[in-house]
């Protein structure tokens, strides 16, 4: 099972004086050109104050998830499951330490090295709660990819919903996590799911 969350607009300054490290970074390999030209252009960034991703992305989403109180076990999965779309460093994981960035995705800067970075990542189930913009930099097999959807019924007719389906996605990541074993289809997932949430 792999997670595809978009970064969140709010974040935390980070507090620690830890400076970054590009070749620490998650999908190294394929990245650190691209990530390395961004950072000498947002020359805001501060790269001598660093912390977690999980501590810095502080929006709905992330707040739902409440990483820090998972337990070990679902902090190890989410760890290896979630990959976050940045528009900083293109994709990382919960784990990798980032700086405070506040600047949106160029899609155009990101899909060559995202399409190699990711390369094989579908081979498992994806499970992608990412916004419209960050979903463009990336596509993987149609067949083996579900986007997760919100809506709420109103006059008796099902209308999506936007800020706060960040809240559910959040909720659902959570549970998936804190789960003994992944779901390895879209019937599997849809089963475990509808044990907690109204699931179509």
């Amino acid at each position: 099972m792999k997670i595809l969350l978009p970064p969140s607009e709010k974040k935390n300054e980070p507090e620690k004086l830890k400076a970054l490290k590009l070749n620490a970074l998650s999908f190294q390999a394929d990245l650190t050109t691209t990530r390395t030209a961004l950072l000498k252009k947002h020359k805001e960034v501060d790269i001598s104050h660093c912390d977690v991703a999980s501590n810095i992305y502080s929006g709905v989403l992330y707040n739902a998830l409440d990483y820090t109180s998972l337990s070990t076990a679902a902090q190890a999965r989410a760890n290896s499951s979630i990959v976050i779309i940045s528009a900083a460093f293109g994709a990382i994981r919960l784990n990798d330490v980032i700086p405070y960035y506040k600047f949106k995705i160029d899609p155009a800067t990101w899909k060559k090295p995202l399409s190699l970075a990711l390369h094989g990542l579908d081979n498992e189930l994806v499970i992608d709660c990412r916004s419209s913009t960050y979903a463009t930099v990336w596509t993987p097999d149609p067949s083996k990819t579900v986007g997760i959807r919100v809506f709420k019924k109103v006059a008796g007719q099902l209308k999506v919903i936007t800020h706060m389906s960040k809240l559910t996605r959040g909720e659902v990541i959570r549970y998936l996590v804190s789960q003994a074993k992944n779901p390895q289809t879209p019937h599997d997932l849809y089963k475990l799911l509808s044990k907690e949430f109204n699931c179509r």
